[in-house]
């Protein structure tokens, strides 16, 4: 049986990928920027548009990584403005579970999820660093170790909290004068982290509550993922490894009474499209030098090295010094346990290949992964659904807001042509798009 391709809108934002600098990029918070893309999404007939969330902008030392210049407005604020100039597209938020309650989140993403008839979702993810922490009152408080125990608790209320309403609870009976039965929206929880009761103060909206994604590719993140996530949101290098990870999570969920449809693994990924193959390889390079600039290559072989590498001529060699474990000298980006076998590869890669520090960073760090003609796009992303590498993809462009133009007037309509993409939406609500029942 042929399977459908799912596809969701990542906005660039502050990542990696996103080159900002480029003349044709856009504002990173005007509200045209979010539009242009979510109508550009809406008009491929994508499943959801994604916003990724950070606490706190990225340091080296002490000073705000260029990355992170652009800023970071807050998910569901720009969701919420979103939800009145589309009509069908899902609308995701990552909002964090470590530093907020789950009364608020539920509440929050209810609102969400009524004001757009059925098409909010909900990013769950954690944060345990006390750099992060330091804008919160208690301020990193929290051991890494605990960071999903808390995040499956407060998912696990919040659930509560949305099913506190059955499906006919709500009467608005204006000649009874009775507008709920006895008994809606209340509830009751006494955890680890969290000791609540009280009425919860939403109905369901029409899919019921919102889909819930969770970004992990660790075996902790998988497995909560499996036990009670619709999409899982990852990355893979390879098509192999995409199979590898796939195999691995859809056979996670039997022990949870699920089946394999009701979680739909959809990774990241970047494009870049071309007139022909060629084209799109040379673009891709030119693409790869933008998002590492000379200061940029120092802040990410900072991050491996864990030292000041200040003093260093990007366009020179690596350094010659050993790496240091357990550094704070980049600040909000996760680092690395075990940073000498990765400078060994560096360096061999290098010396193989004559490249200086810059270029060893912009081969190691970024790879798009998909790259071709319109028609070999299409067919590489067809084959990883159609042999179980992914059931869709959640794509990253780098550039705000037109990043996804070429995508959706050249590959999209290939898909369609292939019948493994929709032509238009299959209901009202993103449960109907990614085939999840209420």
């Amino acid at each position: 049986m042929t399977k459908q391709v799912h596809l969701a809108a990542h906005f660039p934002g502050v990542n990696n990928t996103t080159v900002w600098s480029d003349p044709a990029a856009g504002s990173q918070i005007d509200f045209g920027s979010f539009r242009h893309l979510a109508e550009t999404a809406e008009r491929g007939t994508f499943d959801f548009f994604f916003l990724a969330e950070g606490l706190r902008l990225r340091e080296v030392k002490g000073r705000i990584h260029d990355l992170d210049v652009v800023g970071r407005p807050e998910s569901l604020t720009v969701l919420s403005a979103l939800a009145a100039v589309t009509t069908h597209l899902g609308l995701a938020a990552t909002v964090n579970s470590t530093f907020n309650e789950p009364y608020d989140l539920a509440k929050r993403l209810a609102t969400l999820d009524q004001l757009s008839g059925g098409r909010a979702a909900w990013n769950v993810v954690t944060s345990w660093d006390a750099f992060t922490g330091e804008n919160f009152r208690r301020g990193g408080y929290l051991d890494k170790s605990d960071r999903y125990v808390r995040a499956q608790e407060s998912l696990r209320i919040v659930r509560k909290l949305w099913d506190s309403w059955a499906a006919d609870d709500l009467i608005a009976d204006q000649v009874a004068g009775r507008f709920a039965r006895e008994g809606a929206g209340a509830f009751a929880d006494d955890g680890d982290h969290f000791r609540i009761s009280g009425r919860f103060g939403l109905p369901p909206s029409p899919q019921g509550r919102p889909v819930i994604i969770q970004a992990g590719d660790s075996d902790q993140g998988r497995e909560f993922a499996a036990s009670g996530a619709d999409v899982i949101f990852s990355r893979h290098g390879t098509f192999a490894a995409g199979q590898t990870f796939y195999k691995d999570v859809k056979a996670r969920l039997a022990k949870y009474g699920r089946s394999e449809d009701s979680l739909k693994i959809m990774p990241a990924v970047t494009v870049v499209v071309g007139d022909t193959d060629a084209d799109a390889v040379e673009k891709a390079a030119y693409i790869r030098e933008q998002q590492v600039s000379g200061p940029t290559a120092l802040v990410l072989a900072e991050l491996l090295w864990g030292r000041d590498l200040s003093a260093y001529d990007p366009d020179g060699p690596l350094p010659e010094l050993e790496p240091v474990v357990g550094s704070s000298v980049t600040q909000g980006r996760v680092g690395y346990n075990d940073p000498g076998p990765i400078v060994a590869e560096w360096r061999a890669q290098a010396e193989a290949h004559g490249w200086s520090l810059r270029e060893t960073v912009i081969n190691q760090q970024n790879r798009q992964t998909f790259i071709g003609s319109p028609a070999t796009v299409a067919e590489a992303i067809n084959r990883h659904v159609q042999e179980d590498a992914a059931d869709g993809f959640v794509l990253v462009p780098h550039l705000t807001p037109t990043g996804l133009d070429d995508f959706v007037d050249r590959v999209v309509p290939l898909l369609r042509e292939r019948g493994v993409f929709r032509t238009e939406y299959a209901g009202p609500t993103l449960r109907d798009q990614l085939g999840l029942r209420r």
